[in-house]
């Protein structure tokens, strides 16, 4: 009978997973990673903020119509509540009074969007064009 024998320096040579070739891979996804990122631009807009001092030109500062709208529908205009149909007639009013000065929009969350629309269409015809948007917290 014969037996086999190991020796015990050919035992470890074969008996393990090659680890060079994968290494190597790791290291060229670090790298091609690596100089993607650098090249990477991210595109966006500048937006100032109100407060920011972008607003004060020369110490003056402009006054707004507020226009708010809840989520029940109601519209307030300078603290009063108004018809939907009346938000020209009272943009119309602080637009002869100052021509210079915008309305802000603010919207409750669950507005529908048909009466914002509507709301934003009877100040464009009332004749201001700046129109800005406001959230609440």
């Amino acid at each position: 009978m014969r037996t086999n024998r190991r020796v015990s320096g050919e035992e470890g040579s074969h008996s393990g997973i090659d680890l060079a070739p994968m290494l190597d891979f790791v290291m060229n996804l670090l790298v091609f990673f690596i100089i993607t990122a650098v090249f990477a631009k991210e595109v966006g807009i500048e937006v100032s903020r109100p407060g920011s001092g972008a607003s004060s030109e020369g110490g003056k500062e402009s006054k707004s119509m507020i226009v708010t709208i809840y989520g029940t529908g109601d519209i307030e205009i300078e603290g009063r509540i108004v018809d939907a149909r009346a938000v020209r007639a009272n943009v119309e009013r602080m637009h002869a009074v100052k021509p210079e000065n915008g309305v802000m929009v603010v919207a409750d969350k669950g507005v529908a969007s048909g009466l914002l629309v509507e709301v934003l269409d009877q100040i464009r015809l009332g004749g201001v064009t700046d129109i800005s948007f406001g959230a609440t917290k």
